[in-house]
């Protein structure tokens, strides 16, 4: 029988400030919840002017998608915490690396240099909130984080902010925006029917790229960077991971078992093995994250296009390139060679597509027909 994230904490035998824990109902979209010391009142609704005013950014093409959007809706099932039960930081606050006293050098980080500004986000901040909606200079951005999937993702905003649906889809976050209300699988970052905006349309968001690294290998090459805090405005125990822990990795992230049911049958690898997957218009593409840190460079395809993986030693993360005219990769040291001139890992010069990663239950599930090198 599978746990609501509720019944997990409690199993587990952790604290009711865990950030997953809910007094709701299973099931219930609108039992208010009052653990909190700031509650769901703080988030201002949206007027007619401002939601006119407050569009989504997305792009000009939909991602690929295994399945009609609608089908996806039907999919969902609640993970406990009613809407908005999971409370965003849509005001969040920063400190300076030197300030920074409630990291150990090993723990998780979501590090983004984007726009001017550096910052990292805490792991054990993130997994009692899954959103922060905060700005990148003078960019709107909305930082996502499912410790079900093990999946971190970056997305513009514009005038709006995302939310906590209560929803999950493949053990997956499923976000609002306060803008159309409409649903936006985090996975899919492509909008589905929700019940509060039943046909918004399909359309796919402005992704960026989060690091997922430790905070030791940030700060060493972002002495520079913004920490976010604990700061939160929220009666939160950020000590406490309700899921296990990842410095070293316990619980829910070193089992073989999901909370909910997965759309497809994970058999070929561990659940949770994790791959940095890709995907655009013409299809999806995963590479086991541990080879590509030993090999440093994997070569494959994705809809029939060459692509090229390469790893981070600085940060212990990969990136995806489009590698149509399959130019020659090759390691040199720790800068990356392409032809006869050398890179920064993340600086080849080829076309960079989106990549992140993901729990390998859930990137199946999301994308079976999915190109995989492992």
């Amino acid at each position: 029988m599978r746990l609501t994230r509720r019944q997990f904490v409690a199993t587990a035998g952790l604290g009711a400030l865990a950030g997953c824990a809910s007094d709701a109902d299973v099931g219930s979209e609108d039992t208010p919840t009052a653990t909190d010391t700031a509650t769901a009142t703080e988030t201002p609704t949206p007027t007619a002017a401002s939601v006119a005013d407050a569009p989504v950014p997305t792009t000009d093409e939909v991602l690929s998608l295994s399945r009609d959007p609608g089908d996806f809706e039907s999919l969902a099932v609640s993970g406990g915490p009613p809407k908005d039960g999971i409370p965003s930081i849509d005001d969040p606050a920063f400190v300076g690396a030197d300030g920074v006293d409630f990291l150990d050098p090993g723990d998780p980080v979501f590090g983004v240099a984007l726009n001017g500004a550096a910052k990292a986000y805490p792991q054990k901040i993130l997994v009692q909130h899954e959103i922060v909606n905060d700005r990148l200079g003078d960019l709107p951005v909305a930082v996502t984080y499912c410790p079900l999937t093990g999946t971190v993702q970056g997305f513009e905003r514009g005038a709006t902010t995302f939310g906590v649906s209560g929803r999950l889809i493949n053990n997956n976050l499923v976000m609002y925006d306060r803008a159309t209300e409409a649903w936006w699988p985090q996975m899919l970052a492509t909008s589905i029917p929700g019940p509060w905006n039943p046909g918004p349309g399909t359309r796919s968001l402005r992704e960026f790229g989060l690091v997922w690294t430790t905070w030791e290998q940030w700060r060493d090459l972002h002495p520079d960077t913004q920490v976010l805090s604990t700061e939160t405005g929220f009666a939160k125990n950020y000590g406490r991971d309700p899921y296990g822990g990842y410095n070293p990795r316990a619980g829910y992230y070193d089992s073989e078992g999901t909370l909910f049911d997965t759309l497809e049958q994970a058999d070929r690898f561990s659940k949770k093995r994790v791959f940095v997957g890709a995907r655009t218009t013409a299809g999806a593409v995963a590479f086991d994250k541990s080879r590509l840190l030993e090999e440093r460079v994997v070569t494959g395809e994705l809809g029939g296009t060459p692509v090229v993986a390469v790893s981070d030693p600085r940060l212990d993360t990969g990136y995806v390139y489009l590698n149509p005219d399959e130019q020659t990769v090759t390691v040199d040291g720790e800068t990356v060679s392409v032809g006869d001139s050398s890179h920064d890992p993340d600086a080849l010069p080829l076309t960079r597509i989106h990549a992140f990663d993901a729990m390998w239950f859930a990137w199946l599930g999301f994308y079976p027909d999915t190109d995989v090198y492992a």
